[in-house]
């Protein structure tokens, strides 16, 4: 069986409790084949006579189909580049490895995807700070004996490879596939059709095999999976043009003015309702691809062997040089969280009701390591609209709005709002905490009295007492890491391992 579990946490304010129940990736397949039928249903009408009769195929069938389906699809989810605007969560760690929501990590995110879509095939391509993403990710995602032969989680580390100026590390996101372009070769995947190209930093739920059908039902070359955007967001992403029948004919990087308006389209070709479509005229890439292998290798060996980014260089080409490429529309939530406003601002939001994303889903969890850990004590608190994850030791102090993360120590009379503590690795003895204050030393965790605003809380950060970290003086961006924070768009991040002490005000 799989080593991955689906983690359950203490959300205050939350209709949800408990831990979800591990299921076998038959049950995976089952339902993947459920869906399938779904998928099939919706298909267009010159085929709805064939596609009604595939719901009524016996389970057997419909596993075998649905197997055969997911067999012929390999997922590549991209670990990003040096994360410099996570920075400083960046800065031992890689983007995907970056905690989320109490006790995740943002790899968890596009491997559940793949795994409640039935895509057992999956390479994680990764180049900078990779140790704790691959520490997690074979702790995790070990598929041993359980998805069949044919299945698998491969992380491809980057190496230096021959190059124009010698050797050289990936340059993009292209050429990071392109550097391992040669495994869709390979005999191990003789059977794959298509390619889902993902990223390893991005909040969301989606059924890749739904993608996938409607790339296939289109006979694309590539499929893009785009959002659809109104005026105030798009000017912040680089937009599409489609035809009426949902080709894309034009591509615009974060254009302005003119050049806005110029991208507008009619959104109701890709099943907007003409409501949404007026309040949404505009389609964003969300970085989300679907390729045919005969395509992706055709396009990185030979086309445009040079070419090193999927969104800005490949795709746009490829358009243009006459290989079909279709819009596919997600009206979900999603969010880039590649950025330190948006990860946190995306990190709070899980704990408001009703979130806009949620953990808590019963057919499609998200998963992560299993950890072994005993539920929360909590002793006298106050608290509101947050998380508390697993391990978590608090006492007589209040908590709003907040992520309280793994293994978390809060004394007494501490004042925790609007912040996002990512917890710790390792638990101190009372013996040891107790040697600590009184050698003057500080515990791990956040010490009693302390207020915290505003803040992120990294792995393993000792705050003494009566801190007050409320960043009184708004400042925007500082780099203060000699004195163990950093602070960027006015959030104040207290550094991994980092020893605040007693009395520090910031």
């Amino acid at each position: 069986m799989p080593s991955m579990t689906s983690s359950s946490m203490i959300a205050i304010s939350s209709s949800h409790h408990g831990s979800k129940t591990l299921r076998s990736c038959q049950g995976f397949v089952r339902r993947r084949s459920s869906n399938l039928r779904r998928t099939q249903t919706s298909a267009s009408s010159s085929s709805s006579s064939v596609n009604a009769s595939s719901t009524t195929t016996a389970p057997s069938d419909n596993l075998i189909m649905a197997r055969s389906v997911s067999q012929g699809v390999a997922a590549v989810i991209l670990g990003g580049g040096a994360g410099t605007r996570l920075y400083p969560l960046t800065k031992q760690r890689a983007k995907p490895a970056v905690p989320i929501g109490g006790a995740y990590r943002l790899i968890d995110i596009p491997m559940s995807n793949c795994i409640n879509s039935g895509i057992s095939k999956i390479y994680i391509l990764t180049q900078f700070n990779s140790t704790s993403l691959n520490r997690h990710l074979a702790r995790t995602y070990n598929f041993q004996g359980s998805i069949g032969s044919s299945g698998f989680v491969e992380v491809l580390a980057a190496t230096q490879t021959p190059g124009a100026g010698g050797k050289e590390w990936f340059q993009g996101t292209a050429d990071a596939v392109r550097q391992y372009v040669w495994l869709f070769e390979d005999v191990k995947n003789k059977s794959v059709e298509d390619v889902v190209i993902l990223s390893g930093d991005h909040l969301y739920r989606m059924d890749y095999m739904q993608f996938v059908q409607a790339h296939r039902n289109a006979d694309a070359d590539i499929t893009v999976s785009a959002l659809p955007m109104d005026d105030s967001r798009a000017t912040d992403f680089g937009l599409m043009k489609i035809d009426d029948s949902g080709r894309i004919i034009d591509f615009a990087e974060k254009p302005t003015g003119d050049e806005l308006k110029a991208m507008q389209v009619d959104t109701t070709v890709l099943g907007l309702t003409a409501e949404e479509a007026k309040a949404m005229p505009y389609i964003a890439s969300m970085g989300i691809y679907v390729f045919k292998k005969t395509a992706l290798v055709e396009l990185l060996k030979d086309k445009m062997p040079d070419s090193n980014d999927f969104g800005g260089e490949i795709i746009p080409t490829a358009a243009e040089s006459g290989y079909k490429v279709q819009c596919y529309l997600f009206n979900d939530y999603w969010e880039d969280i590649g950025t330190i406003k948006s990860f946190f601002e995306a990190n709070l939001a899980l704990a408001q009701q009703p979130p806009r994303f949620e953990f808590y889903d019963a057919e499609n969890p998200i998963y992560t390591s299993p950890r072994f850990l005993p539920p929360a004590k909590i002793t006298q608190c106050k608290m509101s609209q947050s998380i508390v994850s697993h391990g978590v030791d608090m006492s007589d102090c209040i908590v709003e709005n907040s992520i309280i993360g793994l293994r978390s120590r809060i004394g007494k009379g501490a004042d925790i709002r609007d912040t996002m503590v990512i917890g710790a690795d390792y638990y101190e003895s009372e013996e040891d905490r107790a040697q600590l204050l009184a050698s003057g030393g500080v515990p791990v965790g956040i010490g009693e009295g302390s207020t915290i605003r505003n803040c992120i809380v990294d792995k393993n950060a000792r705050i003494g007492k009566n801190c007050v970290l409320v960043n009184k003086e708004g400042i925007e961006e500082a780099n203060m890491e000699d004195q163990g924070f950093y602070i960027r768009s006015g959030i104040v991040t207290v550094l991994r391992n980092a020893v605040i002490a007693d009395g520090t005000v910031l």
